[in-house]
């Protein structure tokens, strides 16, 4: 057996082997029960998610790679305050400090989370993936 065909059945047999011991969690070690907006490759999962007044919604790295989570601020209440991961005052601060030194990353396994007490629609994206569709909303209900 050449060396890459030991290398594909011993590591599908050792990913097998470990299948069952991770149990409900993901790459980034959350289970479900840990956030309300999941993190994947490219994608909030769910894209909208809907809460009451005055919740908190947490958002979970369970992909593997880093993602932020930014509002766009012409696309939140008027009344409500800005958010981002890494507590930047605005959308341009956060590209800004994410392109200079990573600022506001949420690694594998991480989680985010910001309590919503103006009723409306919230969109935000992640700055590194937002031009592969990384973009969510919260809305929140009265």
């Amino acid at each position: 057996m050449d060396r890459r065909a030991f290398l594909r059945v011993g590591g599908a047999a050792a990913v097998a082997s470990l299948s069952g011991c991770l149990g409900g969690l993901s790459i980034g070690g959350l289970s479900e029960d840990d956030f309300d907006v999941g993190m994947s490759a490219n994608a909030f999962l769910p894209e909208v998610y809907e809460i009451e007044r005055g919740e908190t919604v947490v958002w979970g790295n369970n992909g593997s790679r880093g993602h932020t989570v930014s509002a766009y601020e012409s696309a939140i209440p008027e009344a409500a305050a800005y958010f981002a991961s890494g507590g930047h005052e605005n959308l341009e601060a956060a590209r800004e400090a994410w392109s200079a030194r990573g600022s506001g990353n949420i690694p594998p396994g991480g989680t985010y989370e910001h309590t919503f007490s103006v009723p409306g629609r919230y969109d935000y994206l992640c700055i590194p993936h937002e031009s592969k569709g990384m973009v969510g909303a919260i809305v929140v209900e009265e």
